[in-house]
């Protein structure tokens, strides 16, 4: 999984703060009194068994889809894009490249033509020249093809498919999160685990605090 990270629907609930049940039934599809609606997309990882599993890639598209839920489309309008994006543009996981753009309204894909950046809608398939919508994207690195590849999460901390599964690991030192934050409650103090696991005392108090925040915010 180097490059891919793994991770369950709880996981992904931790952090991206979008419900389990909500992950499950837009990667697993459901239905509807008598109307069955369709995963949203495949998800990266697939082991065999019949439980769901994760990728970087799908941490994004969940933000994505959480995004666009909550500027008011609906999950059905955000189906059809994905659909329009993969087959008119040729793009297999359009929630994950930094080209897709929303005003809560409709849905755009950022396209460059002569010098300028242009917003295609991908229902009326019509070019808009506007200045760019808020990414979705926040705290997110791409590669050159548009593919995210590093999450800074949180000051300090950064989810990188190729370290540590994609768990949050703290920047400088790339010791998960978990890990250090664990080692106070071990040890006895943030200066007691730095010195045990021989990393500065910053890296250590970057990693409690996002634990901190991460677990008021899946309580509140």
């Amino acid at each position: 999984m180097i490059g891919i990270g793994i991770y369950t629907p709880a996981e992904a609930r931790r952090l991206t703060g979008v419900a389990s049940a909500k992950i499950r039934r837009w990667l697993r599809g459901h239905r509807i009194k008598n109307r069955l609606y369709d995963r949203l997309w495949t998800p990266q990882i697939d082991i065999g068994d019949d439980e769901i599993y994760l990728g970087f890639r799908d941490l994004t598209e969940i933000r994505v889809v959480e995004a666009f839920i909550a500027a008011g489309l609906s999950a059905q309008k955000v189906r059809r894009a994905i659909e329009i994006a993969r087959k008119r543009y040729g793009l297999d996981r359009p929630l994950s490249t930094n080209s897709f753009r929303t005003d809560g309204k409709q849905v755009f894909l950022l396209l460059s033509s002569e010098g300028e950046d242009k917003l295609v809608d991908v229902f009326k398939d019509q070019y808009a020249i506007k200045r760019v919508i808020e990414p979705s994207f926040k705290g997110l690195e791409f590669n050159k093809v548009g593919e995210p590849t590093l999450w800074h999460i949180a000051r300090g901390v950064v989810i990188d498919p190729d370290y540590s599964f994609g768990q949050p690991v703290e920047k400088e030192t790339l010791v998960p999160t978990q890990i250090l934050a664990a080692a106070v409650d071990a040890e006895g103090s943030p200066r007691a685990a730095a010195k045990a696991y021989q990393v500065p005392l910053r890296a250590v108090n970057h990693a409690v605090k996002f634990e901190r925040d991460i677990s008021s915010k899946l309580a509140a």
